[in-house]
């Protein structure tokens, strides 16, 4: 990969040494799928229209909150499992950094680089990207 990740990102350096181990993208899938079955369950309130991620076609559900040193503190599920996954790196890729980071990452960029952007449908590239902008969306409220 020939993307540069922020020096205090150990979890998502660690899923990119992992993804770039891994030989095909099946077992990428299947890795980004363990990934997401890891995440902690949202409080049932949580899943409510107010936090459900318009332009996905499964349903997504992101809560976000503001921590006191700045940053940005992000939970989320879906109901499907690969998406699941997508919000499983996404949050590594925001939750816990600084609001300035998050809305300065190169999303896209970073996408393609670990070659995520040629391996999903159109409808999951969405997904993915409407995710993203709601979270630098909430960044940018600073």
């Amino acid at each position: 990969m020939t993307f540069t990740l922020a020096p205090g990102n150990a979890r998502l350096r660690s899923i990119v040494t992992d993804l770039d181990f891994l030989d095909d993208w099946d077992e990428r899938y299947r890795y980004l799928i363990d990934l997401g079955r890891r995440l902690d369950p949202l409080p049932n309130e949580a899943y409510s229209e107010a936090n459900r991620v318009p332009g996905c076609a499964s349903q997504v559900w992101l809560l976000m909150s503001r921590n006191a040193d700045g940053s940005l503190s992000i939970k989320g599920d879906s109901d499907a499992l690969i998406v699941k996954g997508l919000v499983a790196l996404v949050l590594a890729m925001f939750d816990g950094r600084p609001m300035a980071e998050v809305a300065g990452f190169d999303a896209a960029g970073f996408f393609a680089a670990i070659g995520l952007k040629d391996h999903l449908t159109s409808q999951r590239a969405n997904g993915l990207a409407s995710m993203v902008a709601r979270i630098k969306a909430e960044a940018a409220k600073g």
